[in-house]
């Protein structure tokens, strides 16, 4: 597909999903992209951390792609770069401070010198062929939240980002709903949007009440150390902790290699400057317990994570008490509910009390409940309401929202969908390819590639090997010998074991040698008929012939 005359918008990444947002915008033969995030692995991606966008729509036409500007620092928008941004081969946009984060990814992976980082000031322009491009800061729970006003010649686009509506902002001076206003008043084509939180009745609540409720929570509590795990983007929540301990008198202290990096970038890009001194962690170790503030990285559960070091002492440094509290100052996404319930466990059983936010006014979220939409939509007043950002139940709803608020067209996209906004849009064009990608190890692979659906069947139905040893004559030298991994046969593994050989044996005198691989097809059915009889699995399983 190359866009014609027509404006087209196709996400990659990010909708019918929360996470790995990437956004494709189609004009007059050219492309730009909006974000380029990854999402975590989960229990369907065995031995995976890192989940990233297939690109290979857009890497067929990278000669017609012209750069990716990002909205703002969150590993959902931004994550995937330093693993794809070198194969597209075109410049980066960023606001400083989200450029921060990126340049130390970029430098982690020794590309610096091979990916193009242009920085562009906040409210600051750039343009891109037939795009414009202006950034409009928004309130969100990092600093330098923005959405982007889009010019092209078919139409204007306003693109959310992620966002959210907070009167009392500890960092950054996001849009004023007059200035809001104003951008709808000059004419918006479509409102690209945030899902997330669309079935939230309420507003998300302002930074500033949190770090009220923070303060009053760590305040009541003086027996032993505070420790607060919160999202390490959030720096404003940051900015918070090191109020909260200056006005209770602890010292604070940092836990979690992300943790640090967002602080010393916000500092770099002139936030944090009222920031306490950090205490290190060996200091920490040897302070009173009641003055310490911790705050730490983990917050959803992160086998690596600080917390979770913590809460089951292996943390080289940071050791946790009887009497201390873990207060999560965060939401639970969902996905996370087991390992979060395991570090909260674990804590519970050393006599730790943990807090929540269903406790204490401890977290607000960073995106838009529904009455903040609709003022977005009361101030933007677009024609066309594309939802992204949100599984598919969070962008139906969103839609029908739009519509009630007045918007005379809406779409809900699915990764890959196509869509011509203008002229006479929203139509569906098709749909192309958008799937995803692995990081396993230091290799990236198809997530639903060979190498994944053999991970899948190992971890399900366990591994199985059998070698074989002939003789010149074709016949067998020794029983066959027979290994067993993962294979639910435990207290009678012996008996399991010696009648698979008896099968790969009996198997063996009946098929022809000379025939390689029916040869040891029939062994390998043998073999997996036994497994199946005495355990209902059918496990892999390998066949090695050795001629002597």
């Amino acid at each position: 597909m190359t866009p014609g005359k027509e404006l087209i918008f196709l996400p990659l990444g990010g909708s019918g999903e929360i996470g790995m947002n990437v956004n494709l915008y189609g004009c007059d033969g050219k492309w730009v992209m909006v974000d380029l995030g990854m999402t975590f692995g989960d229990p369907s991606y065995p031995g995976i951390e890192l989940v990233l966008p297939d690109l290979a729509f857009i890497e067929e036409r990278s000669k017609d792609l012209l750069g990716v500007v990002l909205t703002h620092g969150h590993e959902d928008h931004i994550g995937a770069i330093p693993y794809l941004a070198n194969d597209l081969g075109v410049p980066l946009y960023a606001t400083p401070f989200t450029a921060g984060l990126i340049a130390k990814k970029l430098q982690e992976e020794g590309i610096e010198r091979d990916v193009k980082l242009n920085i562009i000031p906040m409210g600051g322009t750039l343009k891109l062929g037939p795009f414009g491009f202006r950034y409009v800061a928004l309130a969100h729970s990092i600093p330098e939240g923005n959405a982007l006003i889009i010019d092209t010649p078919y139409g204007r686009i306003f693109h959310t980002g992620d966002w959210k509506l907070d009167d009392a902002p500890l960092l950054g001076s996001p849009a004023s709903a007059a200035e809001l206003k104003a951008i709808g008043d000059s004419g918006i084509l479509a409102m690209i949007g945030d899902s997330t939180n669309v079935f939230n009745p309420e507003a998300s609540g302002s930074e500033l009440d949190v770090r009220e409720g923070l303060l009053k929570v760590v305040k009541g509590h003086r027996r032993g150390r505070v420790v607060i795990t919160t999202f390490a983007s959030n720096a404003a929540r940051l900015a918070s902790l090191g109020w909260v301990a200056r006005e209770s008198g602890r010292h604070l202290v940092l836990a979690g290699r992300s943790m640090d990096r967002i602080s010393q970038v916000a500092k770099a890009t002139g936030y944090l400057k009222d920031f306490p001194p950090v205490l290190s962690w060996d200091a920490a170790a040897g302070m009173d317990p009641s003055s310490l503030l911790i705050a730490c990285t983990g917050a959803q559960g992160e086998p690596q994570a600080a917390l979770s070091r913590m809460a089951d002492g292996s943390h080289p440094a940071l050791k946790l008490a009887p009497g201390d509290l873990v207060v999560y100052s965060s939401k639970q996404i969902p996905g996370n509910e087991l390992s979060i319930g395991r570090v909260q466990n674990l804590l519970a059983t050393r006599g730790i009390e943990v807090i929540t936010e269903k406790q204490a006014h401890v977290h607000v979220s960073g995106h838009p409940g529904r009455p903040e939409l609709e003022a977005m939509y009361e101030w933007i007043r677009p024609e066309i309401a594309i939802p992204v950002h949100g599984e598919r139940r969070h962008m139906e709803e969103h839609a029908k929202l739009a519509k009630a608020c007045g918007v005379k067209k809406a779409m809900v996209p699915i990764n890959g969908s196509a869509i011509r906004l203008a002229p006479n849009g929203p139509a569906l064009l098709g749909h192309e390819k958008a799937g995803r990608l692995v990081l396993d190890g230091d290799v990236i692979l198809p997530a639903d590639g060979a190498t994944m659906v053999e991970r899948r069947r190992l971890m399900h139905n366990g591994h199985m090997g059998a070698t074989v040893v002939l003789k010149k004559d074709g016949k067998l030298a020794a029983p066959p010998a027979i290994t067993a991994q993962g294979v639910p046969v435990e207290e009678d593994k012996v008996d399991f074991l010696a009648q698979c050989s008896d099968a790969a044996a009996a198997a063996a005198g009946k098929a022809d040698p000379r025939q390689a691989e029916k040869f040891a097809d029939a062994i390998r059915v043998a073999v997996r008929r036994v497994a199946r009889e005495w355990t209902g699995k059918k496990p892999v399983t390998d066949v090695q012939v050795i001629r002597i």
